[in-house]
């Protein structure tokens, strides 16, 4: 009654890696890839500091405005 059944997997039977791990494999090497420039870099980098503080604001009115979540449009106490 032993016909000869292999418990081996084909390549196609395999499970493919995930989408999912696939995208974190490329973030966690574009973090590693950005510590390693922004390191060796640094000295050149430091010196635009005050300046991208000050075009921080500006971004951020352009693309959160003002009010944001304090708005009161729906307020039933106001009268």
């Amino acid at each position: 009654m032993d016909q000869g059944h292999t418990t081996e997997r084909s390549a196609a039977t395999s499970p493919a890696v995930s989408s999912k791990q696939l995208i974190g494999a490329v973030i966690m090497l574009a973090l590693i890839g950005a510590f390693f420039l922004l390191r060796e870099h640094w000295s050149h980098i430091a010196g635009y500091w005050p300046y991208l503080l000050l075009l921080a604001c500006p971004l951020m009115h352009l693309f959160h405005g003002h009010g944001g979540h304090c708005s009161h449009e729906g307020d039933s106490s106001k009268k």
